[in-house]
């Protein structure tokens, strides 16, 4: 087994990937990752209109078809993105939408939002459809407002609290096999959940586990 990248008395991360590692990792409950969507991201200034928008380097196996049949053998499962291969995955009633307007109009017609005004998650757990809304556009955040972008995917860490109070209980072994910048990691330490993570890119282990090694858990939480 691969020596842990970083582990505290509630999470563990590897670095590596996580088709090596996933098989080696017993006890898992709940897996609730964002992986890659196939989709070829990619982020540019002149994509966003905003001069001061990062250029990301490419999502590392987002550039073929994804996958996700090895995620798919777990109690409970939580993947975000999967409008982009459902056709991979079997039917569900519990899908998970992620509202990242919050009551503001969508413009895109004028450029204001070229990305999309929701995600959505599939799960394997048979109850009905829920929507969490968050404003989560560019600098017009609901959350983690002086916080900078760690991820060109990253998610903020009060969703992951709301996915996992929504699909998980206390006693759940939480798995994210594609951490990125963390989200569902720090979400699971802030709840004083038992967690692991994977992250194949090492300069994203090193944000998960600057994040996760602070111990600045969000005072705006409570159980």
């Amino acid at each position: 087994m691969v020596t842990p990248y970083y582990q505290d008395d509630y999470v563990t991360l590897y670095h590596g990937d996580c088709l090596d590692i996933l098989p080696n990792l017993p006890g898992i409950t709940a897996l609730i990752t964002d992986p890659p969507y196939g989709i070829d991201y990619r982020t540019s200034s002149t994509r966003s209109n905003r001069s001061n928008a990062k250029n990301w380097e490419p999502i590392v196996g987002d550039g073929a078809a994804f996958d996700p049949s090895h995620l798919l053998g777990f109690p409970k499962v939580v993947l975000f993105g999967a409008n982009h291969y459902a056709d991979r995955l079997p039917a569900s009633p519990g899908w998970l939408v992620w509202d990242k307007l919050n009551g503001l109009e969508s413009k895109r017609e004028i450029g204001f939002n070229n990305s999309a005004d929701v995600e959505m998650a599939w799960t394997n757990i048979n109850k009905p459809a829920r929507l969490f809304s968050h404003r989560w556009m560019g600098l017009l955040r609901d959350s983690e407002l002086h916080h900078k972008s760690l991820h060109p995917t990253q998610k903020p860490v009060a969703l992951m609290r709301w996915v996992l109070l929504a699909t998980t209980t206390a006693e759940d072994f939480i798995c994210d096999p594609y951490a990125g910048s963390g989200a569902t990691l720090v979400a699971a330490k802030e709840m004083g959940r038992k967690a692991v993570g994977v992250e194949l890119e090492e300069r994203y282990c090193e944000v998960v586990a600057k994040r996760l090694s602070q111990d600045l858990l969000d005072l705006e939480w409570s159980a």
